[in-house]
């Protein structure tokens, strides 16, 4: 798969979903433990995701580090917006700003 075609993938994976999770593994067998970490948050707070499990395709585990300029999986999108990898969401989460930035966009009913 060439990187062009790849990209495209990804570019419509994140417009087409509210909230893209690059991860290795599937929400319900998540393979590392920043991916089940991550997962587990978004379950928990209760909001729909999408998966991407990056150990199917070879090319999207390297075509996602590639395509953000990230060099670490998982990789979270919200909106579109690349937010970040297991400690920027860990540390966005505990200070609240997780929750807030999916209020704002329409993704967590306020409290």
């Amino acid at each position: 798969m060439s990187q062009n075609i790849l990209f495209e993938e990804i570019a419509a994976d994140i417009k087409n979903n509210d909230i893209v999770l690059y991860m290795k593994g599937t929400k319900e067998m998540p393979q590392c433990g920043f991916s089940s970490a991550i997962s587990g948050l978004l379950t928990h707070l209760d909001v729909p995701f999408k998966a991407v499990n990056t150990l199917d395709k070879p090319e999207m585990r390297q075509g996602i580090k590639d395509y953000t300029d990230w060099p670490t999986i998982p990789q979270l999108y919200i909106k579109g917006e690349f937010i970040g990898g297991y400690d920027i969401v860990k540390v966005m989460h505990e200070k609240g700003e997780l929750q807030d930035f999916l209020k704002e966009k329409g993704l967590l009913a306020a409290a």
